[in-house]
């Protein structure tokens, strides 16, 4: 799948980069991005190959959200049918990345508001520039802070009191305070970013691929779960992970010294 509105390569093998690339607009997202995005997903959870991802911005923002100029004055002529599609669809787009089976990564190069803001949120990992601005400004413009699903994932990630402050406000905050309330996982100098993020998304691709994939989906699941709910899907879980390979190639390589080869790793190719 070769995307027109943002660029994509494969690293080292296994880990998919996709690049949001409108560093003139501040990689502002049109109603065309938005549904390549949201495809692009759904196609990279069914990608063999890559086995995590990493999203980041060019120039020096993330995303600034949804393009002004192309996307609100169109929503201006539109009746409540036209508008659900819209947020519909961005909607879809979050539901897509929190549905990827693959550990993804946000490395938030800039300003990332609006939208950019709950793309890095749902990411899995979130790591920040020094540079890096999040804001969820939909008050800003005279919208509610339910946009996206950020109303359910980021008292999830901060915490109620947090997530209210910033949903209601729509404060626009620097990435230390983002790293101070848990926003972001860490903050590094911009340098450095892309670099920290593909060596962690290595880390992910070569660990064992079928255990994320089960973490992944049962910190999901496990949200609506009781405690003894909880106990007894992670026992199912992890037994199915003990019968799996990977399993035994852990303990093999552990024996005998050796990295493990989990299930799935190739030599590493080049391109995309």
């Amino acid at each position: 799948m070769n995307p027109q509105h943002f660029d994509f390569e494969i690293v080292d093998g296994h880990v998919g980069v996709i690049t949001l690339n409108r560093p003139d607009r501040l990689n502002a997202l049109t109603f065309a991005s938005y549904e390549e995005l949201r495809d692009f997903f759904a196609w990279l959870d069914g990608n063999d190959r890559v086995r995590a991802v990493v999203l980041t911005g060019s120039g020096r923002a993330f995303c600034s959200g949804g393009d002004v100029e192309d996307i609100i004055g169109e929503l201006f002529s539109r009746d409540m049918k036209g508008l659900l599609a819209f947020t519909r669809v961005t909607g879809a787009l979050i539901e897509n990345i929190r549905k990827c089976k693959k550990p993804v990564i946000a490395a938030v190069n800039g300003v990332a508001v609006g939208a950019g803001a709950v793309m890095a949120l749902a990411a899995d990992l979130r790591l920040a520039s020094e540079k890096a601005r999040f804001g969820f400004i939909f008050p800003q413009v005279g919208l509610c802070g339910a946009d996206m699903g950020a109303t359910y994932l980021l008292p999830r990630v901060v915490g109620l009191g947090h997530a209210s402050e910033l949903l209601f406000t729509g404060e626009i905050i620097r990435a230390d305070r983002a790293e101070r309330i848990g926003l972001v996982n860490r903050v590094v100098p911009p340098e450095a970013l892309r670099a920290e993020a593909l060596a962690l998304a290595g880390k992910l691709a070569r660990g064992p691929f079928f255990a994320h994939q089960m973490t992944k989906q049962m910190l999901e699941d496990e949200a609506t779960l009781n405690l003894r709910e909880a106990i007894e899907a992670e026992a199912q879980a992890q037994a199915i992970c003990m019968a799996h390979p990977d399993f035994r190639e852990a303990f093999d390589a552990w024996t005998e010294k050796r990295p493990p080869r989990f299930e799935g790793l190739a030599e590493p190719e080049g391109g995309a």
